[in-house]
């Protein structure tokens, strides 16, 4: 479980084939900030760019760990067998400050940037999300970009015409204070720069209940 708040940006500095087949996951090593490693364990947590992995090895000298993703895993993300820069997350703790918003780590959908520009002394990132994910977006709720937890500030559905860069679904719009650019790789997107989105936890719980079909839940009885 993780909150959304980066604690670290690190980077992929190689990407290993596991095997020869299209079947076949890649192991990433990665570099992370000075300390950062300090308490992390093998067989711990950590998120990259918003998709919980398992640190396999890690060297405290070179500030570095290894993680296995598998096919399916590089299959329904982003980013993830590149070289280059990525958010940091490790698992959140019993007695952690819960800064952000209730995240899993699993990614449910790719977006694409459509509109990335600075406004004032912020900067709007309008992010196209899929159609099967649009009706989990809503004014003020949350939203998680390559695991940095931001709040929606607009929706503009696309669903019987082409929206920005020609997709259908919802474009979502979000404020990037200075701080949230400098402390992650967001401000390194770009418009057409595709995105690990995951959707708000009570929003996927709240779309099952009411989706689900009474005649077909259990009857429940009152005891005696």
């Amino acid at each position: 479980m993780f909150t959304g708040i980066i604690t670290g940006v690190g980077r992929i500095t190689a990407v290993h084939d596991l095997g020869s087949s299209l079947n076949h996951g890649k192991r990433l090593t990665l570099e992370a900030p000075a300390g950062y490693l300090d308490d992390v364990a093998l067989g711990d947590s950590i998120a990259l760019n918003g998709a919980c992995m398992t640190v396999t090895s890690f060297d405290l000298d070179t500030h570095t760990f290894t993680i296995d993703i598998s096919a399916e895993s590089l299959a329904r993300t982003s980013g993830l067998a590149e070289l280059g820069r990525v958010n940091l997350e490790k698992a959140l703790r019993a007695h952690d400050r819960l800064g952000g918003h209730i995240v899993s780590g699993h990614v449910d959908g790719i977006g694409h940037v459509s509109h990335f520009e600075r406004v004032g002394e912020s900067w709007e990132l309008r992010i196209m999300a899929p159609t099967d994910l649009a009706k989990y977006l809503a004014y003020k709720g949350s939203i998680t970009i390559n695991g940095v937890s931001l709040t929606v500030n607009r929706v503009q559905d696309f669903f019987n015409a082409d929206g920005p860069l020609g997709l259908r679904g919802a474009e979502v719009s979000i404020n990037l204070i200075p701080h949230t650019v400098d402390n992650t790789a967001l401000g390194s997107l770009q418009s057409g720069s595709t995105v690990n989105l995951e959707i708000d936890t009570v929003a996927r719980y709240v779309e099952r209940m009411l989706s689900v079909d009474a005649s077909l839940a259990p009857t429940l009885k009152a005891h005696p």
